[in-house]
């Protein structure tokens, strides 16, 4: 089935604001914007489709008591001290014997694969480029361009945007971030971050079929 130009457009700036939600839910903790958004209208329908249910104090806490509480949940999860998951892909995938360390040989690959597309590090950005936040940042660039280059008439360019995506989710998302999220989906408390893990798993293997079916 044919899609039009209008409709492939829409679609991959859909696609890029929904990797780049997920990316902004694992970078930080969330601030009071983005609970704010979170909340609003524009996500609202999204979430409702997708089931997530963040349970009733997501819904009746005040702004503060939420953000406090993600707060420390995010630093128990993702930052220790003590035992906590790490998000970096580096940690879950072995390259040859090279695995269960920050920097390995996944770090690098993520690191030359991003650098090969053109995209650049922001100036204050003092992370690892295999961090779960980075990778989904990455998609959601390329999906930003992808539905740049299909609303200027560029097909050609777009699909190419495509085939780059269906790549980095071949060689990295897929090979890290459905053990990841089951990690967290298994060690929350709050419902917020389990949701929030289920949700990444099943959309990122939900965007790669797609991928893949609009290439064909």
């Amino acid at each position: 089935m044919e899609f039009s130009r209008e409709i492939r457009t829409d679609t991959a700036s859909a696609r890029g604001q929904v990797y780049g939600l997920l990316a902004s839910v694992f970078r930080s903790e969330p601030d009071k914007e983005f609970l704010q958004e979170l909340k609003g209208p524009r996500f609202a329908g999204a979430f409702a489709s997708l089931e997530a249910d963040f349970g009733k104090d997501f819904r009746q806490s005040t702004e503060e008591e939420l953000r406090e509480n993600l707060a420390i949940e995010f630093t128990r999860l993702f930052m220790g001290p003590g035992e906590h998951i790490s998000p970096h892909e580096s940690i879950f995938v072995d390259v040859d014997g090279d695995g269960g360390g920050l920097y390995g040989a996944k770090t690098v690959e993520v690191k030359k694969f991003i650098e090969t597309t053109g995209l650049t590090y922001d100036d204050s950005f003092t992370g690892l480029p295999d961090h779960v936040s980075v990778e989904l940042e990455f998609m959601s660039k390329l999906a930003g361009f992808e539905s740049q280059k299909w609303d200027s008439g560029d097909d050609e360019a777009a699909k190419y945007c495509l085939s780059v995506q269906k790549m980095f989710a071949e060689k990295h998302l897929l090979k890290w971030i459905p053990e990841f999220c089951e990690q967290v989906i298994i060690e929350a408390d709050l419902p917020f971050y389990r949701e929030m893990a289920r949700v990444t798993s099943e959309f990122v293997d939900f965007d790669y079929e797609s991928i893949g079916a609009s290439l064909n």
